[in-house]
Parts: structure tokens; C-alpha cells; sequence
């Protein structure tokens, strides 16, 4: 039995629904993968939590007090709490483009304050116990670049927006490092963004899949790391290179997603190609996944942070065949116990 509880360890919900959908494969409800969670188990111990997100079909937005509280009964009848949310930020699901039309950036900030104040709702209930609300731009690299410096200004104005809103829930929100996002596409142009908003309570959400192809410079050629004929196999130029990237994001990091990717970019479904995930145990990735989380949670001296309460599995655009195995949930449950044994304390 490992002696360390703490980060508490959570798996995603949002496998089951992005890269889901007509053109892909069907959605797979909350209510299966709370149980594919619940029933992963290695070594007598099993996950802590999971994260949500916060659409139909698994928790709309628009919940009621009483389908709130009916959420906390079904997630802690698992035996499980709640952290972070995926806020649904983007056109399709009500939001808008955060570097938008007036009307889109208030749909923005419209979906942010509903996803804080159904945080504080299950904050006040008990089964949420810590955890932020989590934010992209809702716009694709290429439109942004079309004026870089102007619609920066212009995500920032809406990420504040949301931060004050936020704020009045309790809440922090998270910006997430992803390949497909405009003005959050390369690392450095994330920094910027994230300076440019100026809130303490705007942070990071670093997620190892997508981090890792900020190395690579994909989408912004310019902010690349790693060498352009880099061969995988010169693990010393890579851990470099983490170093380099987290050393950078780190202080803002506020949410960490442990992930594993094989140096490719996958989309499915209506999501954009972006850092492909892999599944845990696949020969192909590049990260030592327990070895690489340690650049995000300890500092510099290799000092624990003790800085993220609970950390999560993100594997989203995983085929719903792989989705259903047991073997993929132990395994990533194993992949993240890890984690915890070389970068976890006891409280």
C-alpha cells in the first residue's frame, strides 16, 4: 500500500465525449465512466476523484440545484469527489470565440460564470473538495495570427472578464496548453496571454500530451525547443528541453494533466488535431511518464511544490473499444500511482 495520498489521483470524464459525436464515434455517458473509474484497481488502491465536463451529454451546464445534488450523491456512491471542470466556452455549446464579437465574448464569460458558480454549489455540498474551472480561447491559431498583438489584447480582455467573474465564485481558472488554441498555441505566446491578463486568479493547465509538443514548435515554428532533426532517442536534449519549458510554465501551472504522447498531433470527431494522447502502457510514447511529471511538480532544486492538490489522467480521442477495457484504466491507474510514489507527500 503506497504511503503517500497526496496528490489525490483523478481520472478525466471528458474521454467519453471529445472527439465523440456523428462524425466519429458515439459519446460515451457519465454514468460509465464514472463506473470504468470506480472499478479501476491496482495494488488495492484506486483512483480518488474525477474531473468533469460540464456540457450535455454529461453535465449540462444549465443543471439545476437539484440535478447538482443528484451529481454529488451518484459521484460520491463511487466513492469518488470532484475536481476540475472543462468550461464549455466555445460557439457550439453556447460560448463564443474569445477573441470574438462583443456578443461572442459575452457568451464566453456567460459559460465561465455558470461553470463557477456549479463549482461552488458542489464546493458548499462537500464533494468538491479543490479544483479550478478550465478555459481555452475558442478560436483556432490561424485566425489569431491574422493580428497577433490585437487579438491577444482582445482574448485578455475576455480571459479578465472571466477572471472577475470567477472571482466572485471562489474560483480560478486555467488556461489550457494546447496546440489548437489561438494565442495559447506555442509556450511563449501562452506566457504572453497570461501576462497580458493580469488576474491572480488566471493560471496554467499543463497537460503532458499537449506540453509536449511545444517543444516541438507545432503551430508556432518560431517558439521551438527541441532541435529540428531532434531524434527521440537523445532522451538527454529532451529532458533538456522539458526543463527549458517547465521552468517557464511551472510557477503559473494551477491544474496538471498526466498524459503520454508519441510526438504526433490526432483529431477526431470535431476536435482539431492537437497533441495526440496515447494510452499509458504504448510503446510508442516519448515521455517516461513518471520520471517527466517531476519537472511540473517540483521546482527547480527538485523540491516538491505540494502546489496541486489532485492531478488527472487526460486521454481524450482513445477509440471507445480501448475506452471500455479494464486494462486501459489499471494501466493508467498504475501509470499515475507512479507518480505519486516519486513526487507525492502524506498529509
Amino acid at each position: 500500500m503506497q504511503e503517500n495520498n497526496f496528490p489525490k489521483l483523478h481520472n478525466a470524464s471528458w474521454p467519453g465525449v471529445v472527439g465523440k459525436g456523428p462524425d466519429s464515434e458515439p459519446p460515451i455517458d457519465l454514468d460509465t465512466m464514472l463506473k470504468l473509474t470506480a472499478d479501476a484497481e491496482v495494488d488495492g488502491q484506486k483512483f480518488d476523484g474525477v474531473d468533469l465536463f460540464l456540457a450535455d451529454p454529461h453535465v449540462s451546464i444549465d443543471s439545476s440545484d437539484d440535478d447538482l445534488k443528484r451529481l454529488a450523491d451518484k459521484v460520491g456512491s463511487y466513492n469518488l469527489e470532484i475536481g476540475s471542470f472543462v468550461a464549455p466556452v466555445w460557439g457550439v455549446t453556447g460560448g463564443g470565440s474569445a477573441m470574438g464579437s462583443a456578443e461572442e465574448r459575452k457568451n464566453f464569460v456567460t459559460q465561465v460564470q455558470k461553470a463557477c458558480a456549479i463549482g461552488k454549489k458542489l464546493r458548499d455540498m462537500g464533494i468538491r473538495p479543490h479544483g479550478i474551472v478550465r478555459i481555452d480561447s475558442s478560436v483556432d491559431p490561424e485566425s489569431w495570427a491574422k493580428d497577433a498583438a490585437g487579438n491577444t489584447k482582445l482574448i485578455a480582455q475576455t480571459f479578465r472578464e472571466a477572471c472577475d467573474v470567477a472571482a466572485d465564485y471562489g474560483e480560478s481558472l486555467a488556461a489550457e496548453g494546447e496546440i489548437c488554441w489561438g494565442g495559447m498555441h506555442g509556450w511563449k505566446t501562452m506566457i504572453n496571454t497570461l501576462e497580458a491578463v493580469d488576474r491572480p486568479n488566471i493560471g496554467f493547465q499543463a497537460d503532458m500530451a499537449h506540453t509536449l509538443l511545444y517543444l516541438l514548435g507545432y503551430n508556432k515554428e518560431d517558439e521551438r525547443i527541441l532541435p529540428k532533426d531532434f531524434d527521440w532517442n537523445d532522451r538527454e536534449t529532451l529532458t533538456e528541453g522539458l526543463k527549458t519549458l517547465t521552468a517557464a510554465l511551472r510557477p503559473w501551472t494551477i491544474d496538471f494533466h498526466v498524459a503520454q504522447n508519441d510526438g504526433t498531433v490526432f483529431g477526431s470527431g470535431s476536435h482539431d488535431k492537437t497533441g495526440r494522447h496515447c494510452q499509458a502502457s504504448d510503446p510508442n510514447g516519448k515521455l517516461d511518464i513518471a520520471v517527466d511529471a517531476g519537472h511540473w511538480l517540483r521546482d527547480e532544486n527538485g523540491n516538491l511544490t505540494k502546489k496541486l492538490k489532485h492531478i488527472c489522467w487526460d486521454g481524450c480521442m482513445f477509440p471507445n473499444d480501448v475506452m471500455m477495457q479494464p486494462k486501459t484504466w489499471n494501466d493508467i491507474l498504475g501509470a499515475m500511482l507512479k507518480v505519486r510514489e516519486l513526487h507525492g507527500w502524506k498529509e
